[in-house]
């Protein structure tokens, strides 16, 4: 059974046992977007909060998240993403609770959703902007999530990994697409996929996911993306903000 697979099976299970979340006083956080739009020449960095990956096992799993949201912050990245599945990220619902109540940037629900409850959760919680993959996802299903998720104020990033996927997030009009450069069967990463899936400018705004390192692997992918999701790195990293401010390109 592929990751992605063992994912879903174990989210159905989560989301008929939801606990309470910490409700988030509602921050007015500006909108990702036209933060993207407005500064075209900045590379975009969002930082995640990231204990561990079903892949790489555990990254830090005792970082202090609060610090390490703050230094994202202070380093100027353009949102931070907090994951919250709690069986294969070692995240949870209240970290994201956590993180919102520091932090004055957008902040994204880092997590498989496919029910309408979980962007409850998230809205409950303090996010400004979900997650939807397409890979795990009816087309119907993603429409009407992405829908949902929009009435209640929400951005949403929509996550693909190949052309077909690619052409779905297009078709619901999604604002911003993130390529994933992390096969979510296998958990492959190969930056070829941001490359292969690149996009002429235009209304939408393009976030290439995993694989940074150094600023020579955002070097690659900077004329074709506005911004990009980095997670292990930034929290291996020794000093964060060195690593955000190592990352943050030119792109013109």
């Amino acid at each position: 059974m592929d990751f992605l697979t063992r994912i879903l099976l174990e989210k159905e299970k989560e989301i008929e046992n939801l606990t309470a979340v910490q409700t988030v006083k509602t921050k007015v956080r500006p909108s990702f977007y036209h933060i993207v739009k407005e500064q075209p020449k900045k590379m975009h960095v969002i930082g995640e909060i990231k204990r561990a990956s079903p892949s790489k096992g555990v990254i830090n799993e005792n970082v202090d998240i609060l610090q390490q949201a703050r230094s994202y912050e202070a380093a100027g990245v353009s949102a931070i993403s907090v994951l919250t599945d709690p069986v294969f990220f070692k995240g949870e619902i209240n970290d994201l609770a956590a993180v919102a109540q520091v932090v004055d940037v957008p902040v994204l629900c880092k997590d498989f959703i496919i029910d309408k409850r979980q962007l409850d959760r998230a809205k409950q919680a303090g996010a400004s902007i979900v997650l939807l993959i397409v890979a795990a996802l009816s087309v119907a299903r993603l429409s009407e999530l992405y829908q949902e998720a929009r009435k209640r104020g929400l951005e949403v990033l929509v996550e693909v990994h190949d052309k077909d996927e690619l052409r779905k997030a297009q078709a619901i009009g999604a604002e911003i697409i993130g390529v994933n450069n992390r096969n979510l069967k296998t958990f492959n990463v190969s930056l070829q996929t941001s490359l292969d899936l690149a996009q002429p400018e235009g209304k939408s705004i393009y976030i290439s996911e995993s694989g940074f390192k150094t600023d020579q692997d955002v070097e690659k992918i900077k004329h074709s993306y506005h911004g990009i999701l980095v997670g292990e790195t930034l929290m291996r990293a020794k000093t964060p903000s060195a690593k955000v401010a190592e990352l943050q390109v030119s792109r013109k």
